[in-house]
């Protein structure tokens, strides 16, 4: 089912607009979540950002202003091989952060000794790339008290977290796929963590 990302300022407006298209909807709350079963059939789920559970009242501006509720201090590491992004929030407004690139290889059509060679250093500027993410996380997330949202490639953020400094952090399962990290990746990133997660079931397919 698609997943539409909506600012908890915009998802009052974003229910009555899916009430105007599928006709009059019924709100609950299952699971922590808020579901809307419209009389079209289609239905909808939304979920907090930060995999909180929602316990209020079936209501959008109920759950509009439990997902404005964001941690005090969390978060954001992002990793791919050709760079990182990290940063520590209160909020949405970013207290430190740190982008950077290193330069990786590319795979290579030869063979034999000069592929293995080539494999090899390409291994070792991962590996420094990784390094340097892992330091900045470090001094960046240092005493971190709320959760850590990953995104980029799974491989990278797996090595970057292996640095025993950030094994005392709390990383979430959410995943946000991104390009190469720089600063406009990081700030989309930022959005997206911190919007609601809303998962659409159209009754026509």
């Amino acid at each position: 089912m698609p997943v539409v990302l909506v600012p908890a300022a915009r998802l009052e407006r974003w229910a009555l607009n899916f009430n105007g298209r599928h006709g009059s909807t019924a709100l609950a709350v299952v699971d922590g979540e808020l579901t809307g079963a419209a009389s079209d059939g289609s239905t909808f789920t939304a979920r907090l950002p930060f995999e909180e559970r929602y316990a209020g009242l079936p209501d959008t501006a109920g759950f509009a202003a439990a997902a404005r509720e964001l941690p005090g201090d969390w978060g954001i590491l992002l990793v791919r091989k050709g760079g990182f992004a990290v940063a520590r929030l209160a909020g949405e407004r970013m207290r430190e952060s740190k982008t950077g690139q290193r330069h990786v290889q590319g795979r290579t059509k030869a063979g034999g000794q000069s592929q293995q060679r080539f494999a090899r250093r390409r291994d070792n500027q991962a590996r420094q790339a990784y390094e340097a993410a892992a330091d900045h996380a470090a001094r960046i997330l240092d005493g971190l008290t709320g959760p850590l949202v990953t995104g980029g490639d799974h491989a990278a953020i797996r090595e970057v977290l292996a640095d025993p400094r950030l094994g005392r952090l709390t990383v979430l399962e959410h995943w946000l796929p991104v390009p190469d990290p720089r600063r406009d990746v990081l700030e989309k990133a930022v959005s997206e963590a911190c919007a609601v997660r809303v998962e659409v079931s159209n009754a026509d397919g």
